[in-house]
């Protein structure tokens, strides 16, 4: 036990690593065990992790440590060449080396693991050093290369058998073949019951000394901020003063006074100055501070980003020990594990991804001699690989296996009762696919340590979703599995849709909104028992927000225009139909809690800037209750409608921000919106086609909104054409110069309500 709290935490990131790095090295030495670079790596981690051992007087680590230490020593010296049988040992001693680094750390000696019949032999090796510790005579016995997460529900095997059906010479469970299945081979031994799997947690994260420069830097500029700020509120305390004053004048004579007849004792003239002069003061304070927070907040984020290698590290070895127990020849390919996400991404996925590569190397791939026969390589390859896409990043795990079989998905999902046969037979392979998500599913006829049992799966969608994630699979017959996971950078915060419906307010992770608008009454049709809207020429099914969430019912009448939230997840479109369209939002969402943790269509809450509490939906949870009376057909087969032609605006903002928020706005108005990022883009826009309108801001680089209006009003052609001004200059005179100049409209930013331009569009344009 390491007494000392702060060598302690150094101790446990020091050896994780030296672990982490000896553990690849001997994963590359099976392939390379010539590699003498290899050879001097392997060397120096073990004999440092030997010498932080010794400094801490942690004898059985130093002891272990020098065991492998020597093993290096004599094959870089040539002495003992790195056969199967030597990189065994090794792979043994590692084991051995890593259980008493987690004693040390925990305090508290593991129980002697039980000894299976095919311990490695044992291995003399040449010690040369002279501080050596004694060598020990025999290896370390062989322990289970990994833990059993998913369950524990089943009961140790009896000694010689099997944990379903008796298993025939050759390790092929009888039958297995018609079922799609592999049994597990080798000798068959007993193992203890499985142990329960820790969460995965990343404790210490290594940061950059300039990182925590910037960082100092920024909270040196709060300090100047927090310093003003007192300012301020001295100078509100002087204008309290002088507002007492100014009430005192005015009981005194019986009368408000009037500022602009100032008395004689100056008063109103001086309140009024104090008040331009705090009322500036607090515009810079505030554009300071919210310019220092993002940047703050950026930075902070960025310290929880860490690389995907971080997880990727712990599953080479995961697919050599599975795969040599199975009697299976696989390689693990990873790709893309420079790519950093949020450390709370890394800690959630771990557990996904082991599940599945298990279900890849236990379900999907063959066994050599039956790869040989369909004419694969002997040996399968399981693929890791990230890549980024946009805000999001791609997790890829595909296998050469056999992949999915849709008629055995089919035929538990009709034994399970989870559907009818019509239903069923409706499905498309995609939507049969998605069905192994389905808690306790499984085609397995028998049960293992990792499988059979119906679990596992379930875990991976539950994860993938709590991290406003999305899954996707590829399958083909004989071809293998790809499974694509794709998921937000960073789960800090999250930018919500606010949408009202009953009497409550919800959110929609905006990752997950695919177009939203407004649809009238009589474009709501009906398609094989689904509401149903047209979105670009097609039916997509529909259904009330209210509905979904069983919310009570509001006795009041079925608006004639309603809100209409498209989400996209995976390959399927849902559209919700609300009562109004509120804003977007950042938020911190908070996971609920026990017994709340798993709400159906609730992933979490919020509270938003108007401190309100928002629950955040789940858009997949949306997606099946929307399907849970059966699924619906796809539109074909059906007649397509043509929607009517919109009108069109074209919108000129170059802000990338507001132009999307303002796009937004219009589209749900109804609107067709053409955006253009300045004035000479918005006046070549304006040649292409015909518009019903222009939305332009005034302060934009190349052309300003003031000018591109006088170039339109120029056009005898675009005499009647609307102009509306949407802009942060709010003062009497800026209005009147954007009147003089020939705009319609004037919308000022600070009071911008987007129910103010969509009626002012409504009033100016002719449909």
């Amino acid at each position: 036990m390491i007494e000392d709290h702060e060598l302690y935490k150094l101790f446990k990131a020091e050896s994780e690593e030296h672990l982490a790095r000896l553990d690849d090295g001997l994963l590359r030495l099976e392939k390379t065990p010539t590699d003498q670079a290899l050879l001097e790596e392997v060397f120096r981690e073990s004999h440092s992790l030997k010498g932080a051992a010794r400094m801490l007087g942690l004898g059985k680590i130093e002891t272990a440590a020098h065991s492998l230490e020597s093993i290096f020593n004599a094959a870089r010296k040539g002495e003992t060449p790195l056969m199967p049988d030597v990189i065994e040992h090794m792979n043994v001693a590692l084991i051995d080396l890593r259980q008493h680094v987690q004693d040390a750390l925990s305090g508290e000696p593991s129980p002697t693991p039980t000894e299976f019949a095919d311990t490695a032999p044992p291995l003399q090796v040449d010690v040369n050093a002279a501080d050596a510790p004694p060598a020990t005579d025999t290896p370390p016995p062989l322990v289970p290369p990994f833990d059993d997460p998913i369950d524990h529900s089943t009961t140790p095997p009896e000694t010689g058998s099997q944990l379903a059906g008796n298993k025939p010479a050759g390790g092929q469970v009888a039958g297995d073949a018609a079922e799609g299945v592999q049994a597990v081979s080798g000798v068959t031994r007993e193992k203890p019951t499985p142990a329960i799997a820790e969460p995965f947690h990343i404790d210490t994260v290594r940061v950059e000394t300039g990182k925590l420069d910037d960082l100092l830097t920024q909270v040196g500029e709060l300090s100047v901020i927090q310093g003003r700020a007192q300012h301020r509120l001295t100078l509100m305390e002087e204008l309290l003063e002088q507002w007492t004053v100014l009430e005192r004048s005015r009981r005194k004579r019986g009368a408000r006074v009037s500022v602009r007849h100032e008395p004689e004792n100056g008063a109103p003239a001086r309140f009024g100055s104090l008040l331009k002069q705090a009322r500036n003061g607090l515009f810079d304070d505030n554009a300071r501070m919210e310019s220092t927070v993002h940047l703050l907040e950026d930075q902070v984020r960025g310290l929880r980003l860490l690389p995907l290698s971080t997880v990727f590290a712990l599953f080479p070895r995961m697919v050599r020990d599975l795969a040599k127990e199975q009697g299976k020849q696989a390689e693990l390919v990873i790709e893309g594990g420079d790519i950093t996400v949020d450390k709370r991404i890394l800690e959630e996925m771990k557990d996904p991804l082991m599940h599945l590569i298990r279900n890849a190397i236990d379900h999907g791939i063959e066994l050599p001699a039956e790869r040989k026969r369909l004419g694969k390589p002997r040996s399968a390859t399981v693929r890791l690989s990230a890549s980024r896409d946009n805000a999001n990043v791609v997790l890829l795990v595909q296998d050469d296996g056999r992949g999915l079989d849709t008629a055995a998905i089919r035929q538990e999902a009709k034994k399970r009762g989870l559907n009818d046969e019509v239903t069923l037979a409706a499905m498309s392979p995609a939507q049969l696919q998605q069905m192994i998500f389905t808690p306790g599913f499984t085609t397995s006829t028998y049960v293992t340590e990792l499988s059979g049992r119906g679990v596992g799966l379930d875990v991976v969608r539950v994860n993938v979703e709590r991290m406003k994630g999305s899954i996707q699979l590829e399958s083909a017959g004989g071809q293998g599995l790809k499974v694509l996971l794709r998921l937000p950078l960073s789960v800090s915060a999250t930018q919500l849709l606010l949408a009202s419906a009953g009497d409550g307010l919800f959110g929609l992770p905006v990752e997950s909104v695919y177009t939203s608008r407004r649809v009238r009454k009589e474009d709501v049709f009906t398609l094989e028992g689904h509401l149903a809207i047209m979105l670009d020429g097609q039916a997509v099914i529909s259904a009330r927000l209210a509905d979904l969430l069983e919310l009570p019912a509001v006795d009041r009448a079925t608006p004639d225009v309603m809100a209409c939230i498209v989400l996209q997840v995976g390959d399927e479109r849902l559209g919700l139909l609300a009562d109004d369209l509120l804003a977007e939002e950042e938020v911190v969402p908070k996971p609920l809690g026990p017994p709340l943790r798993r709400v159906r269509n609730v992933s979490a809450l919020a509270m938003l800037g108007n401190g309100k509490i928002c629950a955040v939906l789940n858009p997949a949870d949306l997606l099946r209750t929307a399907h849970k009376t059966g699924v619906a057909a796809r539109s074909e087969g059906h007649e397509i409608l043509r929607e009517a032609a919109k009108p069109a605006v074209l919108l000129a903002e170059d802000s990338a921000l507001i132009r999307a928020m303002e796009k937004r706005i219009l589209e749900d108005g109804g609107y067709e919106v053409v955006a253009a990022v300045d004035g000479v883009d918005a006046l070549n826009a304006l040649g292409s086609r015909s518009f019903a309108a222009v939305v332009s801001d005034i302060m934009m680089p190349n052309m300003d909104g003031l000018t591109l209006t006088a170039r339109i009003r120029a056009e005898p052609r675009y005499k009647e054409l609307p102009v509306i001004l949407v802009t942060s200059l709010a003062s009497d005179e800026d209005k009147r110069r954007g009147l003089d100049v020939g705009a319609n409209a004037y919308i000022p930013k600070p009071t911008f309500d987007q129910r103010v331009l969509l009626d002012t569009l409504k009033r100016l344009v002719v449909t």
